[in-house]
Formats: C-alpha cells, sequence, structure tokens
C-alpha cells in the first residue's frame, strides 16, 4: 500500500498533471496510484465554505452590527445613545422643548448624568465631540465622558430675577464641567483652565464648540462660568458668540 506521504503528493501533483515538464508520466503515475485507493485510505480535508456562503455570513454580520448599534439611539442617529423624553412642558412662559430626547452617550462618549434637551443640541454636541474633544488631551488617552454641570431646567438667565429664559429653559443648552479620559483621570473646567498643559487644550476644546453651538461661554466670559463651559444652540445675527 502507497504510503500516506505518497498519497498527499500525488494530490499536490495531480493537480499540475497538465503542466509539461520532464516529471510528467511520474507525476501520472502517482495520480493514477492515488485513485486507485478506496475512499477510507484517503485524508479527510476540511469542507470549503462556498463564496456565496461567505458573503452571506459577512452580510448578516454586519446587518446584526447595524441593528445593535440602532438599539436605544435618538434623533434618527446611531451614535446619539438615549430615549425619547416628548414634549416637555415649561413651568414658566417661555420654558419648554418639543419632541425632546433624555441623552446619556454621544459617539462612544458618555455623559454623567441622562441630559434632557432637543435634538438640535444632541447633534451639536456630536459635531464637538468628534471634532475635538474626544482626542483633545492624546488619542492614546482619550475622553470618554462628559461631566454634565446642567442641562434642561425651566429658569432664567444665570437665574436672575426678571431676566429672560435661558435657552436651559428650552431644552437648546448644556454645561459642561469637566472631561474623564482612558486612564481614569478627570481635568474639571475649574482647575483646568488655571494649569498651563491643561489649559491650552480645555482653551482649544472651547474654541472648537464656536460653530456647532451659536454661544459658547467659559471662565473667562464672566463669573457665572468660572467653572463650566456653557453651550447652546441658539443663533446671533453676527455669528456665534463665544466668550
Amino acid at each position: 500500500m502507497i504510503r500516506a506521504g505518497v498519497v498527499l503528493a500525488a494530490l499536490i501533483l495531480g493537480a499540475s498533471a497538465l503542466a509539461e515538464s520532464p516529471q510528467d508520466q511520474f507525476s501520472g503515475s502517482l495520480e493514477l496510484a492515488a485513485l486507485s485507493l478506496p475512499a477510507a485510505a484517503l485524508p479527510e480535508l476540511p469542507p470549503v465554505p462556498l463564496p456565496q456562503a461567505r458573503a452571506q455570513d459577512l452580510e448578516t454580520d454586519v446587518l446584526f452590527g447595524r441593528r445593535k448599534r440602532r438599539k436605544g439611539a435618538v434623533c434618527g442617529d446611531i451614535d446619539i445613545k438615549g430615549a425619547e423624553a416628548g414634549d416637555i412642558a415649561g413651568a414658566m412662559p417661555g420654558c419648554g422643548a418639543r419632541d425632546a430626547v433624555r441623552v446619556r452617550e454621544i459617539s462612544g462618549v458618555r455623559l454623567s448624568q441622562s441630559a434632557l434637551m432637543t435634538c438640535g443640541t444632541a447633534r451639536a454636541l456630536k459635531t464637538w465631540i468628534s471634532r475635538e474633544v474626544e482626542t483633545a488631551f492624546g488619542r492614546r488617552n482619550k475622553v470618554v465622558s462628559l461631566r454634565v454641570a446642567a442641562h434642561y431646567a425651566c429658569r432664567t438667565r444665570n437665574n436672575r430675577p426678571g431676566a429672560k429664559i435661558s435657552e436651559h429653559g428650552r431644552g437648546k443648552a448644556i454645561d459642561i464641567s469637566g472631561f474623564t479620559l482612558e486612564n481614569g483621570e478627570t481635568v474639571t473646567v475649574l482647575e483646568g483652565w488655571k494649569t498651563r498643559k491643561t489649559r491650552r487644550k480645555l482653551k482649544k476644546i472651547w474654541r472648537a464648540a464656536c460653530g456647532p453651538f451659536g454661544t459658547v461661554l467659559g471662565p473667562e466670559a464672566d463669573r457665572y462660568h468660572r467653572d463650566h463651559f456653557h453651550l447652546d444652540v441658539a443663533r446671533h445675527r453676527g455669528g456665534s458668540y463665544c466668550r
């Protein structure tokens, strides 16, 4: 009986039996020897999946991944995670929000608390995060969470009596007081603004918010914003108002 090594050689050489070489006659003999063996004597090879089957499996994986990402998505955007809150009635004239959502995560960056806002505000937040925030402290130490100081609240600007209704009262504003990194460190606006190393990066983050948001206020704006960034989507005639 021909040994297993000879059988394997026959199978390999059989594929090139049509090649013109001095070894054609020898290869043909080995192939005939292999074919004369009973089926049980041949080694079992693992089944090779058909290209069509592999394509179907890949398509299934992609569709499953999309369905998984859509779970919990709001505002028609799979990168914005949360829950629909519907229309919010205001306790004072001028307050309230239509089709509001409670956002807990945007583009993989978590919020420290579920924040109530409009979809327009959530989309602006996504643009800001993707544009600058996530990698502001380095691509190897990304921002993984935003510390939310305030979101929807039916109140006047800076809580001053007689002042106009704040954009917070319309679900169009959010206050961010800190940024938590992958290594567990949290850079706060209050303390980070005092340190040269982090102040430069926080200023870059603050500057990047101008455009996605209509109003951007930080520690240098006034005494009310020493410890956070105020971001809202109100529009002004002269463009974004950033201080």
